[in-house]
């Protein structure tokens, strides 16, 4: 099925397209200030159409991986057989996932902020992932972000086997598993004065919650040569250079090339 503008008009949000219909499309990064014509007249299956409808006006990166999940999920249900997009998320099984690594970096502080995360499997390349770009933040609040992402994806990878997540932000970690216990009592409150960042400690504890028998929350000394950390912390830079709000994932050939990149 060809691919006209009437139809570009439908799936676009404010202009543009957000990661996973980019991947549909099978359009690069360095290419997207020219989607329009790079997607007109292109010949897709009428269920890769639906799925980029869907997808419209999702920013997250994990919601837009929760989308094509269920589309695949409706399509076998229904014992569908049809030729339709499944994202490199997808094919990699749950339990594939042994780490998560998460990093904030804010240039100012408060400044241009962003966040990394970098995903660890068994028998794949590493994923990584930045974005959360913000005008104006503290690094705390990059650093919370960033765990609140590497939750979100833990909690879409489930299994019998604990997934770790690193950050080397204590005060991110032990605002979401430790002190929120006693501000939670307290009605959100503490002695001595305002919790900071109470809105993303809040939604970052109640997932942590729902998911803290399934993952271990670890903090890492940064910038010690972890290269787990180390890429995170590249990501979360990258992401105030491109200013990029939703997630996206860096693609790369060679990891090594990417831990050389300086910003």
């Amino acid at each position: 099925m060809k691919i006209d503008l009437e139809f570009l008009s439908l799936i676009e949000y404010n202009g543009t397209l957000n990661q996973k219909q980019f991947d549909i499309l099978g359009i690069k990064k360095d290419d997207e200030n020219n989607w329009k014509n790079l997607a007109v007249l292109q010949d897709i299956t009428k269920n890769n159409k639906n799925l980029l409808m869907l997808l419209k006006g999702i920013k997250d990166l994990g919601s837009q991986e929760q989308v094509i999940k269920n589309y695949h999920m409706v399509l076998q249900y229904n014992n569908i057989e049809a030729k339709v997009y499944k994202s490199v998320e997808s094919k990699k099984t749950n339990s594939d996932i042994l780490q998560i690594f998460c990093d904030g970096a804010s240039k100012g502080n408060p400044g241009n902020s962003g966040s990394g995360v970098v995903i660890f499997y068994k028998n794949q390349n590493p994923t990584l992932l930045y974005g959360d770009f913000k005008e104006e933040a503290t690094n705390n609040i990059a650093e919370l972000t960033a765990l609140l992402k590497a939750l979100k994806i833990a909690s879409l990878n489930i299994t019998e086997n604990k997934i770790t997540i690193y950050a080397d932000s204590k005060y991110a970690i032990d605002c979401i598993s430790t002190w929120a216990y006693s501000w939670k009592r307290n009605g959100w409150s503490k002695k001595g004065g305002e919790i900071k960042n109470l809105d993303i400690i809040i939604e970052a504890h109640e997932l942590y919650l729902k998911i803290k028998d399934s993952v271990i929350l670890e903090h890492i000394k940064g910038h010690s040569g972890n290269i787990g950390n180390e890429l995170a912390d590249i990501m979360a830079n990258i992401s105030i250079k491109e200013r990029s709000i939703e997630y996206k994932e860096f693609v790369y050939k060679n990891l090594n090339d990417v831990l050389k990149i300086k910003i």
